[in-house]
């Protein structure tokens, strides 16, 4: 799978909703279905005013000269070394000036982010959700704990496989005592469409997915669902210095 396609598996979810990127859901919904990606779809995904930028910042920092190369796709929505390869000072100027948070979070905001950046935040979608309280699409509200859930990228394996409802067994982000944190498993179900073809279509119980918005995303490793996990963690613990 080429990373524009992979990419828009991932950005489908909140497209849908109609909190990040383009009105131009049913166009990326064609696409998946067809399974093919092109000039097209590239534009919709440059239009995620979020999204491209991080992949611009994460290729950059790379001397890579693709975005949507597929190393950068998976640095950004599940981890990978390309992300230990950006400066903090990069990732810094990145949040204040490409996506203008100093003006948009004001000051002390600003600063307690900066403190994170310090301590070891990486531009991982995770960072963004879970440390960036602000969403930062179509829709600028605070996150609450079920949104924080509901947009970083969750995994789970899959215990039943009906139609196209599938029932995954997955980690929930909870607050508990005051602070952030990975709760026990619990079974929740997300939405296949069986005319896509792909991997998602031929998912099988024990199988381990990607999820964003409800909506699963691809079938992954057990070696990528442990790195998607440990950036994860990562940023919940950073989350939690200014809880």
């Amino acid at each position: 799978m080429d990373g524009i396609l992979r990419c828009s598996r991932y950005s489908f979810g909140p497209n849908r909703l109609h909190y990040c990127g383009p009105d131009q859901n049913r166009e990326m919904l064609a696409y998946l279905e067809e399974g093919v990606s092109d000039a097209g779809l590239t534009g919709i995904l440059k239009k995620f005013a979020t999204l491209y930028p991080y992949l611009q910042h994460i290729a950059a920092a790379n001397r890579i000269a693709d975005p949507f190369d597929e190393r950068v796709v998976e640095a950004y929505w599940i981890g990978n070394d390309l992300l230990e390869r950006v400066s903090p000072q990069s990732l810094y100027t990145h949040l204040r000036d490409t996506l203008q948070l100093k003006d948009r979070l004001g000051s002390v905001e600003f600063d307690r982010l900066t403190e994170k950046i310090r301590a070891g935040a990486l531009p991982h979608h995770s960072f963004h959700v879970l440390d960036i309280w602000l969403r930062t699409g179509h829709v600028e509200r605070m996150h609450t704990v079920e949104s924080m859930d509901a947009c970083r990228i969750g995994w789970g394996t899959v215990v039943t496989v009906q139609g196209p409802a599938i029932t995954v067994e997955t980690e929930p982000v909870v607050l508990r005592d005051g602070k952030l944190e990975l709760g026990a498993p619990v079974q929740r179900t997300v939405t296949r469409a069986l005319e896509t073809a792909s991997d998602l279509e031929q998912v099988q119980p024990g199988d381990l997915i990607t999820m964003h918005w409800g909506v699963p995303c691809e079938v992954v490793t057990s070696a990528q669902a442990a790195v998607l996990r440990r950036y994860t963690v990562r940023h919940l613990q950073l989350a939690n210095l200014t809880l």
